[in-house]
């Protein structure tokens, strides 16, 4: 089979021959795989810089895509690697059955980006009634998903904050109560939970700036780290968490069970297929892998064998 092949984390992942897989294990079953998309995070697991990795090469990049089972249906799955391929084998318990009408370039694009908030509020912290949630980075795939995903999920009110003010009135269309440049976050000091896919130097002085506005500092606050495009460490002020009831709370691949996640699947899915959510993907053929891999793009990219 052709797949995308990474052979060296300081270059982009070229189009290859690979060995095909099997299905070796009872709970496995192949795949052909339909679309798999380029999220951040299949970018660190090709780079090397992923906390999970392994430092192991060759590697078969991609986290999670749609893909037809030897029955017909339509599935949407999660993996360690090996999405951007021909055919996949995967354990059946990972994925969740599509509505065949489905477009899976749309499915793939959206998913992982929206599992993100997803899980971070429905596994990682208790999403009070009437929440107001921040979302820091909200410009991003995973942070406009991230406002629609609260809103799905109770929020009463959703502020956005995002450095690139070209896109404040999309945000405001997709639900955001308020959007904020980082040097106005303090407007939204009184939220319950912030959603920050920064992290760095900015997301370290938007905290401090944060908890220094809010009028009941007692009042709990759930700050969940999800992203860190601004830097992998933060300066954060020793005031910010000892003068205020904020609690620091990270979400990903590790703070929530394998088993959580997949019992997720089903509510999401059914989420990013609504009419609630929306993603811009552009289908690329995997063929064409090193040339997309680097070029600038605000879509999703999603590759297509």
């Amino acid at each position: 089979m052709h797949a995308a092949l990474v052979t060296s984390f300081d270059d982009a992942p070229h189009y290859s021959d690979a060995p095909d897989p099997a299905a070796d294990r009872p709970e496995q079953i192949m795949l052909d795989v339909l679309a798999a998309a380029l999220h951040p995070r299949v970018r660190s697991q090709a780079n090397g810089a992923h906390y999970t990795t392994t430092g192991a090469l060759p590697l078969i990049p991609g986290v999670d895509g749609v893909g037809r089972d030897s029955d017909g249906a339509l599935r949407y799955f999660v993996t360690e690697e090996g999405a951007m391929a021909e055919r996949i084998a995967i354990d059946r318990r990972a994925s969740v059955i599509l509505d065949p009408s489905l477009d899976p370039v749309v499915v793939a694009a959206a998913m992982n980006p929206a599992m993100s908030s997803w899980i971070a509020l429905t596994r990682r912290i208790t999403l009070p009634d009437a929440a107001h949630v921040l979302i820091v980075g909200a410009a991003g795939n995973a942070g406009r998903l991230a406002i629609e995903v609260s809103r799905h999920l109770g929020a009463a009110r959703v502020s956005a904050v995002a450095r690139d003010t070209t896109r404040f009135s999309e945000l405001t269309e997709l639900g955001a109560d308020d959007v904020l440049t980082f040097e106005e976050v303090s407007r939204a000091s009184e939220a319950d939970v912030v959603l920050d896919y920064v992290w760095g130097s900015p997301a370290g002085r938007a905290m401090g700036a944060f908890v220094g506005s809010r009028a009941d500092r007692a009042k709990p606050v759930a700050w969940v780290q999800i992203g860190s495009v601004a830097g992998a460490e933060a300066p954060i002020p020793s005031a910010a968490l000892r003068s205020s009831a904020l609690q620091l709370v990270g979400s990903g691949q590790g703070s929530v069970s394998t088993r959580d996640i997949i019992a997720e699947l089903p509510l999401l899915a059914a989420f990013v297929t609504s009419k609630s959510a929306h993603v811009t993907a552009r289908a690329i053929p995997l063929a064409d892998i090193t040339g997309a891999w680097t070029a600038p793009s605000r879509e999703r990219i999603v590759f297509i064998p």
